[in-house]
């Protein structure tokens, strides 16, 4: 498993954040029965750094929490099944690891959602990066059924790594 941390900005956290990126996608993947060794880069950065980053691929001119970038072709979310027929746009010839893809968080955001929800910076990293890996598994949430499911799915996960609000 090969999960890349990269710091734009400095993470002023008192938690080993490293460490629990690695935790998280780790949760995310074995909660949805992922079969294979993975590969995923996270960017920490900042407000103006991933608004810039939302207006470009969104054309939404605001600072957000996480942006996913997948790079898996997958038939429909969680769905594995077809993976390996399609070595060369899921997997690193290099390494073999399969490509999750490309994660970026505004550190400023999980410092404010946490103080906005009234829990701990740890549980909103742990919460986003999550998110983040559901949303390269395939998961979406734009109609209300998409979303329980990924919020059924996020609160297992989070649960099963002792992170409760």
């Amino acid at each position: 498993m090969t999960i890349r941390v990269e710091e734009e900005v400095k993470a002023p956290f008192e938690f080993d954040y490293p460490q629990l990126a690695r935790q998280a996608v780790l949760a995310a993947l074995e909660e949805e029965g992922f079969p294979y060794e993975a590969e995923a880069d996270i960017t920490l950065t900042d407000n103006a750094s991933i608004r810039r980053i939302n207006r470009q691929f969104r054309r939404i001119d605001a600072p957000t929490d996480v942006l996913s970038f997948p790079l898996l072709s997958l038939p429909g979310p969680g769905d594995f099944s077809d993976m390996e027929s399609r070595t060369q746009d899921n997997f690193n010839p290099d390494t073999g690891e399969a490509l999750l893809g490309d994660i970026v968080l505004s550190v400023e955001k999980v410092i404010e959602q946490a103080e906005a929800y009234g829990h701990s910076k740890e549980r909103e990293f742990a919460f986003l990066v999550v998110h983040s890996v559901l949303h390269l598994l395939g998961y979406d949430h734009m109609t209300p059924q998409e979303a329980a499911c990924m919020e059924n799915k996020q609160e297992s996960i989070l649960q099963a790594m002792g992170m409760v609000r």
